[in-house]
């Protein structure tokens, strides 16, 4: 469905009903990153709703630069989108970018969040704090933040190699359809452009705050994955003032989500149902 907010038009997935679970994705996916727990969420008593942020997928793509995605415009957008659907209180599961948009929504409504699973990537001080096997891991993050080049590099041969950092995407010819369209694939770097400058990835010091204690957070790292440490969750527990489970899945890579989608929907529902 199309949910038009004063600022962007998303494209929205609703369905199932029960205690509410917002589900958000990351680069470069839309809602369709969820399609194997949704049917398992809504099966076990779960009212799901699964957005695809703006900049990606069939969601608008608003005009203003970099700072038009940032991940405070993000937060934004998920909480007037609740506010249109009459939510108050609700779960919390984000992947990649959506771990970070998750985990801000946390720190700004933690009154409003019965818990958080953030999969993939953890606190961004654990992230920081990971070493240089993770620095070497996250190269690309740093060749994102230069416009056009990005752009060129990654578009290439006919997107050859963002086919190649997409080899282990069961999705990558549909990922890839919007970033075809003209600015889509900008406005999907946008948020890297305006969330993870070099700034924040490299100051030496950097304000953090950590994740509220009345929020219980469930950790989910993959052992196939390309981009993240296993560090830089497991590390994220100096960073939850509150309860903090942390789960390794096997034979997994960073989308975990199709690679083992009964095993994510084992952890989500048993975590949910401890937090309900």
């Amino acid at each position: 469905m199309r949910m038009e907010l004063s600022d962007v038009t998303l494209d929205v997935e609703v369905s199932g009903e029960g205690p509410v679970v917002l589900l958000l994705h990351g680069f470069p996916d839309s809602h369709r990153l969820w399609r194997h727990q949704i049917p398992a969420l809504n099966a076990a008593g779960f009212r799901t709703i699964a957005p695809t942020l703006r900049g990606f997928g069939g969601s608008d793509r608003p005009e203003g630069g970099p700072e038009a995605y940032h991940p405070a415009k993000h937060v934004g957008d998920v909480l007037e989108l609740l506010a249109r659907l009459d939510v108050d209180r609700f779960h919390l599961v984000g992947h990649d970018w959506g771990s970070g948009i998750a985990q801000a929504l946390a720190q700004v409504a933690p009154e409003r969040v019965a818990s958080l699973t953030i999969l993939s990537v953890g606190h961004i001080g654990a992230v920081r704090g990971a070493g240089w096997e993770q620095k070497q891991r996250s190269w690309y993050m740093l060749l994102f933040q230069l416009a056009d080049v990005a752009e060129t590099w990654l578009a290439h041969d006919d997107y050859a190699n963002l086919r190649e950092m997409l080899a282990e995407h069961p999705d990558a010819e549909a990922v890839l359809e919007p970033l075809r369209r003209p600015g889509g694939l900008t406005a999907a770097l946008n948020i890297y452009r305006s969330g993870l400058p070099a700034e924040v990835q490299f100051a030496p010091e950097l304000p953090l705050s950590p994740l509220p204690e009345q929020v219980p957070v469930l950790g989910v790292w993959s052992t196939g994955d390309r981009f993240l440490t296993e560090r830089s969750m497991t590390d994220s527990a100096e960073h939850v003032a509150g309860s903090w489970r942390y789960e390794r899945v096997e034979d997994a890579g960073h989308w975990l989500q199709f690679d083992q989608p009964e095993k994510v929907n084992e952890l989500l529902l048993s975590f949910l149902k401890e937090n309900g």
